[in-house]
């Protein structure tokens, strides 16, 4: 079959393949879908900005944890300084000296003290160390010796003249001293071996106490009940 035909040549040039649309409507096509696929970045990249000026609520319920601190007990001990200035004598009243020592992470604020039985009763020491009992004043002889306005019941409560706040512990006034004045008191018939002796004092039964944000007391401190 010859070749080179220019008339076939031609057909050849300007000819579409059959099944093919025609090249301007392809163009058109390829224009319009990179347009779609611009319209589409532009739709995008304009949702990622709107996002960030939405007013943002909160659910109901939305809640958080914590978690309250554990309540360890005060300690109430006795302490040779200050010295106390009342002293006790038969038919008397004289001053007890204490240390109030708090182990929470709150001040603690004393508003009373709960005693034992004004039958329970001190036992004498030879010296302020404590350590040393003093024969015929002991607390079962007895010494004659007790907390003031106690009474015949266990627990009885008296309210301080004025509130001590403990500070919190490894603060300021954590220990606290506090002299309590006039708050022991001797019987006129304490035995005559408790002359001039030092008395450990029977052991409160409770306070009445709260804990919380407070200014603690300035040690030392002198305080009493009254009744």
């Amino acid at each position: 079959m010859p070749t080179g035909n220019p008339k076939a040549s031609n057909a050849m040039i300007v000819g579409i393949p059959s099944g093919h649309p025609p090249r301007p409507a392809a163009r058109r096509s390829r224009l319009a879908a990179a347009a779609g696929m611009f319209l589409g970045i532009l739709l995008v990249a304009t949702g990622t900005y709107a996002v960030t000026n939405w007013a943002v609520g909160l659910s109901a319920g939305s809640s958080g944890e914590a978690q309250s601190a554990t309540v360890s007990n005060l300690t109430i001990s006795a302490v040779a300084s200050p010295s106390a200035a009342n002293l006790l004598y038969p038919g008397g009243n004289g001053d007890v000296v204490v240390t109030i020592s708090n182990p929470n992470a709150f001040p603690v604020t004393i508003t009373a003290v709960q005693l034992p039985a004004n039958t329970t009763y001190a036992t004498g020491y030879t010296t302020s160390a404590l350590t040393t009992t003093q024969a015929g004043c002991l607390a079962a002889s007895p010494s004659d010796v007790n907390w003031n306005y106690s009474t015949a019941s266990s627990g009885s409560s008296h309210t301080l003249t004025t509130p001590l706040t403990v500070g919190a512990s490894g603060q300021a006034n954590n220990p606290l001293v506090v002299t309590l004045t006039n708050d022991a008191s001797m019987t006129a018939a304490a035995p005559s071996a408790c002359e001039n002796t030092f008395f450990s004092m029977p052991s409160m039964t409770g306070v009445t106490a709260t804990g919380g944000a407070a200014t603690s007391t300035t040690t030392p401190a002198t305080d009493a009940w009254t009744s």
